[in-house]
């Protein structure tokens, strides 16, 4: 009944539930997955969110630090068993879905930190997304190098480490390729930065996005659908274009929790119809 209604609502807003194959789409012709977080239906199951994901007509998903496998269960990403990733794997194939990044944490430990390795090699990730503290770099970049899985670092407000971009490529310089930004671009806007000049700063060093719009600036903005709100989406869209961005928007909509899918949908809508403005035509 759930997917029913969502792919009633994905109808009447003219969403496309699928390409016809072999057919790319404007996203594709960009570089671009857009993938819903797993943030966003957190107070859902994991597989209920996965079903979520796939009647919006999305193929992608990132996770969260913390999954909720059933029920009111939740259980850290590092602390999963192997039959239990088997399982979130296996799921998500059974919807179509591929599973682009994850939210782990990165500590200066070695052992510990290479918990978050072993579950991104598990689940097939090539990008791990964080906030290491300064002194946990060199361990992290040591295990980037190891298990050739990138780390894409993550902007949380102030007084996290990385609320302003400068001190994410601060970070990163002098370090090899492994090494990046994840851009939460909601985060930036509730600390009063422009995001499309954080944008432009951290050129060439987005791994991925976590894609947002607020209703205004400062910490107690919530989330809008995409081009509502204070967010400049359009035009981080055309700056992403202009660099030659390749990778995942994440969707981590925080706000109605309860039922958010009739705004992500309008997130969806917004994200197609500004790709096939901004993505290449061929020449006649």
């Amino acid at each position: 009944m759930q997917r029913s209604r969502i792919l009633t609502l994905v109808c009447a807003l003219g969403l496309s539930v699928g390409a016809h194959a072999g057919e790319p789409t404007a996203a594709d012709k960009l570089g671009w997955q857009l993938a819903i977080h797993e943030r966003t239906f957190q107070k859902f199951p994991l597989s209920v969110g996965m079903d979520k994901t796939a009647a919006l007509g999305l193929k992608h998903m990132s996770l969260s630090a913390v999954v909720r496998l059933s029920g009111t269960d939740e259980v850290a990403l590092v602390a999963l068993s192997d039959a239990q990733i088997r399982t979130i794997k296996d799921q998500a194939r059974a919807r179509g879905l591929t599973l682009v990044n994850a939210y782990v944490p990165l500590p200066a430990e070695e052992a510990l930190c290479r918990k978050s390795f072993e579950f991104g090699r598990k689940m097939g990730l090539d990008v791990l997304v964080g906030e290491p503290e300064p002194e946990a770099l060199d361990t992290v970049e040591k295990l980037c190098k190891e298990y050739h899985i990138k780390v894409a670092i993550h902007d949380h407000p102030e007084p996290s480490h990385y609320w302003n971009p400068q001190a994410v490529l601060d970070a990163i310089r002098g370090r090899g390729p492994l090494l990046g930004a994840c851009a939460d671009t909601g985060h930036w806007i509730r600390s009063g930065l422009d995001p499309v000049a954080c944008l432009k700063l951290l050129q060439g060093h987005i791994f991925c996005l976590h894609f947002k719009d607020l209703n205004k600036q400062g910490r107690d903005a919530h989330d809008v659908p995409w081009g509502t709100g204070v967010g400049q989406c359009r035009a981080m869209m055309a700056e992403l274009k202009r660099q030659g961005f390749h990778g995942a928007y994440c969707v981590e909509y925080e706000y109605n929790w309860d039922n958010s899918t009739p705004e992500v949908a309008q997130c969806v809508k917004f994200f197609n119809e500004t790709c096939a403005e901004l993505a290449p035509n061929p020449k006649p």
